[in-house]
């Protein structure tokens, strides 16, 4: 008798047949089965990963990935075709999987999840990543399980439609989880984050969302960013997101939120890099004591805000990582503070369309620097001159802002001085 103790682990045939069909559903055209007519796993296909998931036995292997459509922007592992078309034997064959990646492949012919996926499917899944698939459709709800091992949910740039599932409250592994610009309406389940405790990352942007932002959003302390972008949420901003002492990244920009004004709990929240509320009517002041707790900021965005009075003299001496600054379209009014000069790290600062007045206090190599993207136009009594003259009164500054202050905003102080004084 032959001896066959050498020969390599072969794929369960009926997975192997499994792998055949979706491969020829994302795109008929390849034929699959006479390219590779023997083990998948000993010479597979581009996008299969086989691994042994019991690390005790060396003879159980399975498809444990499946990475379908483009690996990059500019390359297809492997292609899929204008008519790609998702086969249910995805969600009832590979038990043993836990990679499931799906970018650009479905963006011609339309395709639908199918109508229901057993519950047993993704039982060790740790990554759902569909990406950029604008044709397919489908209740997201369907597509999220009861994946206990669940690390990543990633479904953005899909057509998916339907509510929040309440059961995402179960997947208590989650540190990401992404829903972005589908389709999806109704409110935020109030209860749906309080046991993700390992929430890194929550993306709910770009849909068509409505209601309160519940207050809970504040139990997820381990997150680094939420984006809620561009949905329909209203009332008030939850006051639990002063809670999230780690959050880098915030943004609640167009949306409904009330005339609440800026939240002064922003100050509280020292990790923040990046903070959005452009589009929200909060009416009231900018803070004027927040941004001295706030130094690592490097973008704002409160466009649209219906803020009024004057822009804090704080803003220009505290945030000096700040490279992004809007705060057009608003009713602020008074001088830009003199401090702003010193935002060496700008580079870019919108205040058009306000009531500001005086003289614009950005010297010519400020001007330089940031270039077209310093937007100063709809502001009427605003004179921008070659160089920024000195206010001569004023708040008086400290002696090191002072030496700053001419070094970067005054290299023509005498000149100007010295003509003023001729007229």
């Amino acid at each position: 008798m032959e001896n066959n103790d050498d020969a390599p682990p072969q794929l369960p045939p009926s997975e192997q047949e499994a792998v055949y069909r979706v491969l020829n559903s994302v795109n008929p055209a390849i034929p699959w089965r006479t390219i590779f007519p023997d083990n998948l796993c000993a010479s597979p296909s581009d996008g299969v990963v086989c691994d042994y998931p019991d690390a005790s036995s060396s003879t159980s292997l399975h498809v444990t990935e499946l990475h379908l459509g483009y690996v990059s922007d500019y390359t297809q592992n492997p292609p899929c075709s204008s008519n790609a078309t998702l086969d249910p034997l995805l969600f009832t064959s590979f038990e043993h999987l836990r990679k499931l990646f799906f970018y650009k492949c479905f963006t011609g012919a339309p395709a639908s999840l199918p109508a229901t996926i057993p519950e047993e499917f993704g039982s060790v899944l740790e990554e759902l990543v569909f990406i950029e698939n604008p044709s397919l459709s489908g209740d997201v709800g369907v597509l999220i399980g009861n994946f206990t091992k669940l690390r990543r949910l990633v479904l953005t740039g899909n057509g998916f439609h339907g509510s929040i599932p309440n059961r995402i409250s179960g997947l208590v592994s989650l540190q990401e989880i992404t829903l972005s610009r589908n389709s999806l309406t109704g409110g935020f389940p109030s209860n749906a984050t309080s046991r993700l405790k390992n929430l890194k990352v929550l993306d709910f942007s770009h849909n068509s969302l409505t209601g309160d932002a519940p207050d809970s959003i504040g139990d997820l302390t381990e997150l680094l960013k939420l984006d809620l972008s561009y949905n329909a949420f209203s009332g008030e901003i939850p006051p639990g997101v002063g809670n999230l002492k780690k959050l880098e990244f915030l943004d609640l920009s167009y949306n409904r939120f009330g005339n609440y004004g800026v939240p002064l709990f922003l100050a509280e929240m020292r990790s923040l890099k990046e903070v959005y509320l452009s589009g929200n009517l909060l009416g009231g002041r900018i803070p004027e004591k927040i941004w001295k707790n706030l130094e690592g900021i490097s973008g704002i965005g409160f466009s649209r805000m219906g803020l009024h009075g004057n822009i804090p003299a704080s803003m220009g001496s505290s945030l000096k990582s700040l490279w992004y600054l809007a705060l057009d379209n608003n009713n602020l009014d008074g001088r830009i503070p003199l401090e702003f000069c010193l935002l060496d790290s700008a580079r870019e600062i919108n205040l058009e369309n306000n009531n500001l007045t005086g003289q614009a206090p950005f010297s010519d190599r400020f001007r330089d620097r940031v270039g077209k993207k310093l937007k100063l136009s709809g502001n009427p009594y605003l004179l921008l001159v070659k160089e920024s003259v000195p206010p001569l009164a004023g708040e008086v500054l400290s002696s090191s802002a002072v030496r700053a202050l001419a070094s970067v905003c005054f290299p023509a102080v005498f000149i100007v001085f010295y003509i003023l004084i001729k007229q």
